[in-house]
């Protein structure tokens, strides 16, 4: 009889991270870096990782932070594991290039024995808890976290500090189309542009909204406003007239949605009405039951 299916590392999160000191300029300082001893490694044997998440690096940004370890050297190390030739970076990739920018020679890094599946769920991890990622990074990273190491949205959410609610949401903008993503990596949507246009089913009103958005300059809220109130039948176009002319219900509206995690609809009509609480997913259901019965 096999044993119990296994999902996410092999061992523990905690077993990976720890305090260390490193010393700079001849003074001992605290890092939050992973834990481990620390080595100084040639720049030139560290190469960068496949996996990745993070497919885009502001070069202003790089600049910055190289102009910074100029002047204070690198505060953090970087992780890597040992490969055939060189070492592969785990986390730190930003730091990294910013080392080679200000022509750094060696850098501290901290030495793991990782497989292949610790080495690219940490370096989902720590993008995602540095909040390093753009929104469709993001929601590739939680992607691969669910498809290719099985875990849960409760043990992603555990892992990396987020809710379940804001996985679930991350996880519908990779409905979104092609080119719609590709405006969010670019920087022409926010991720709070394509949260609302993911709400969108019909792809081609997506594109119309997004390219409104770019050609006005529209805000989040505006968009907010017109895909809830762009109707997609005659019913609920009697329902919109209702709602815009009782901003209440919208107001209400929102407030459930903020509590709930999911849209929500509110059908207000002259005797009688409901509610409507959408949901994408069979755990999102589970939450949402869990969710009202504790409110019982």
């Amino acid at each position: 009889m096999s044993g119990p299916k296994k999902t996410g590392l092999g061992r523990g999160l905690e077993a990976l991270f720890s305090d260390v000191q490193i010393s700079i300029d001849g003074k001992s300082r605290n890092t939050a870096a992973i834990g481990g001893e620390i080595s100084f490694i040639n720049i030139n044997d560290i190469k960068s990782n496949s996996n990745q998440p993070r497919k885009n690096f502001s070069e202003e940004k790089i600049e910055e932070l190289a102009q910074s370890i100029k002047t204070h050297g690198i505060i953090q190390p970087i992780m890597v594991r040992k490969m055939e030739s060189g070492y592969e970076i785990v986390a730190g990739e930003r730091r990294w290039r910013a080392a080679r920018k200000a022509q750094i020679k060696e850098i501290p890094c901290i030495i793991k024995e990782l497989d292949e599946q610790e080495n690219m769920l940490i370096s989902i991890i720590e993008n995602v808890q540095r909040e390093d990622l753009n929104v469709i990074e993001e929601a590739l990273a939680f992607e691969q976290m669910t498809v290719k190491f099985k875990l849960t949205q409760e043990e992603m959410s555990k892992s990396v500090g987020k809710s379940r609610p804001y996985i679930t949401n991350a996880l519908r903008l990779l409905k979104l189309g092609q080119d719609i993503q590709q405006m969010v990596i670019d920087g022409q949507l926010s991720g709070g542009h394509a949260r609302a246009i993911a709400s969108i089913k019909d792809p081609k009103s997506q594109m119309a909204v997004a390219a409104e958005v770019i050609e006005k300059g529209l805000s989040v809220r505006q968009v907010e406003f017109i895909v809830s109130h762009a109707p997609e039948n005659s019913k609920s176009r009697k329902i919109v007239k209702k709602n815009i002319a009782n901003p209440q219900i919208a107001s209400i509206e929102d407030d459930l949605k903020t509590i709930l995690g999911t849209k929500v609809k509110i059908v207000n009509g002259k005797k009688r009405g409901k509610i409507e609480i959408e949901y994408y997913s069979r755990e999102e259901l589970d939450r949402l039951i869990d969710l009202m019965m504790s409110l019982s």
